[in-house]
């Protein structure tokens, strides 16, 4: 919104420039998302301790983790508002790109915040089912996946991370690929979201790289010059990333441990979407295995627990899935547990901008 009201004025006085230019915009968009979550955090946390909205613990879970039952809940309605209202600010508005990555967060927050109601309302950690919960997902993901494969100039083509000659066309099957990666996405941060903080960082590192790769795929030199895919108009993802990181710092403020707050499904939900769905639009789906190697890592964890459980008719490989509590059951602390996955996280980080090089 900004852009529009106060660029045209340049001519007027020079220093509205600054305006015109993705990187002014993205660094203020991620202050602006920064300071909303630490302005109304405070507020959002009273208020959910007055409606009583607090988390609902795993009975299965961890000992120590019976002191988080009752702990303030659903704080990616925070994070959803200072994302949506910084980007309105900040990006512009008559890019559908913009407006498609919106759509995706409230979707898909949409989704959690159902989930985390019922969860609070019956008291149990069981919310939507989870074919109910993947069925939605599908609607939205299928949604936004056509909306991009009928974009002008988008085609199914996949970018393959090390290698410049390899771009495999998957035609109309291209559909169901992105669906896959965004709902994907979505249930991996999801499945990260169990310790204080723990999801945060690896989605801050996340949304850094692919605040640059936007940038790079929305500018046609930079794009060619490092051989990624040029996506016309995809450099302003970068203004709605840069919220993203902004909101997510503001939200580790108080979900860092001791946690005063949870982001719930309605944050984890929306924000993994939102991750795919950038990752889909600048054509750096794989990628997102990368950088998101924790989410992905978290996710595998789950179903080969799951799948050998039911092989051997009860028999485990992780003490506990996913596997940041198989950790906590051998006896790590949980600060030491998230601080070594963000260090793993920001390693992968690393190695996913190295691939911009290694082609």
């Amino acid at each position: 919104m900004l852009y529009h009201l106060l660029y045209p004025l340049h001519t007027s006085f020079i220093g509205f420039n600054v305006f015109r230019y993705i990187t002014f915009r993205s660094i203020s968009g991620a202050i602006t998302a920064f300071l909303i979550m630490l302005i109304f955090g405070p507020m959002f946390i009273r208020m959910m301790k007055r409606l009583q909205i607090g988390q609902v613990v795993r009975d299965d879970g961890p000992a120590s983790h019976i002191k988080k039952q009752g702990v303030p809940t659903m704080g990616g309605l925070l994070i959803l508002t200072a994302v949506i209202v910084s980007t309105f600010l900040w990006a512009r508005l008559d890019n559908g790109l913009v407006w498609l990555s919106l759509f995706v967060i409230c979707f898909f927050g949409l989704i959690g915040g159902i989930d985390d109601f019922r969860k609070i309302n019956t008291g149990h950690s069981d919310g939507l089912s989870a074919r109910a919960k993947l069925v939605l997902q599908f609607i939205g993901a299928g949604a936004v996946s056509l909306f991009i494969l009928l974009y002008p100039g988008f085609d199914g083509q996949l970018s393959i991370p090390f290698l410049k000659n390899i771009t495999p066309d998957l035609g109309w099957f291209y559909l169901l690929f992105a669906m896959l990666v965004i709902v994907g996405a979505s249930n991996a941060v999801n499945l990260t979201d169990g310790l204080d903080g723990l999801a945060t960082g690896p989605t801050i590192v996340s949304a850094a790289v692919y605040l640059v790769f936007s940038y790079l795929a929305g500018h046609v030199v930079l794009a060619e010059y490092l051989q990624i895919p040029y996506v016309a108009g995809s450099g302003e993802l970068a203004v709605f990333c840069g919220a993203i990181i902004g909101a997510c710092l503001g939200f580790l403020w108080f979900n860092a441990y001791p946690a005063q707050m949870f982001m719930g499904d309605v944050g984890s939900l929306s924000l993994g979407g939102a991750l795919g769905t950038v990752a889909i639009i600048i054509k750096q789906e794989i990628l997102l295995a990368i950088v998101g190697g924790i989410f992905v890592m978290e996710a595998i964890s789950v179903i080969m627990q799951v799948g050998y459980f039911k092989m051997t008719k009860g028999k485990r490989i992780f003490l506990m899935a996913p596997f940041h509590h198989h950790f906590e059951k051998k006896g790590w602390h949980e600060t030491k547990v998230v601080i070594r996955f963000w260090i793993v996280s920001i390693i992968l980080g690393f190695l996913a901008l190295a691939t911009l090089k290694l082609r």
